[in-house]
């Protein structure tokens, strides 16, 4: 994320490359962006465009109500299965070969200031 620090009204790019694994994500594949405030509310909760691979580059102004303090960034792919803990890949398909990755969410903080 990018800064890791920021007032409101600033503009922070939240970013990801694309995955080593090959996901499959498809063409018209989304990224759901959430972010928490220091108080608990959802102050951005919208979906972008993210590639067949995972990568992606979203970019946002800190809104003027967001409270001060650490707020939450959470991204993941948006309306599919991403996390294969099945067994079985829901997208590419029977003959693919799995890896067992971790399924818990990845947060980023964004320092909010004054």
């Amino acid at each position: 994320m990018n800064p890791p620090r920021a007032k409101a009204g600033d503009t922070v790019t939240v970013q990801a490359s694309d995955a080593d694994c090959d996901p499959r994500y498809g063409r018209n594949a989304r990224v759901q962006v959430i972010v928490t405030d220091a108080a608990g509310a959802k102050v951005i909760n919208t979906t972008a465009p993210m590639n067949d691979a995972g990568g992606f580059a979203y970019t946002f102004e800190v809104p003027l109500q967001a409270a001060i303090g650490d707020a939450a960034v959470e991204a993941t792919p948006y309306g599919i299965d991403w996390c294969d803990d099945t067994g079985r890949n829901n997208r590419a398909g029977a003959a693919a070969t799995l890896e067992r990755v971790s399924c818990a969410a990845r947060i980023e903080t964004l320092g909010i200031t004054r």
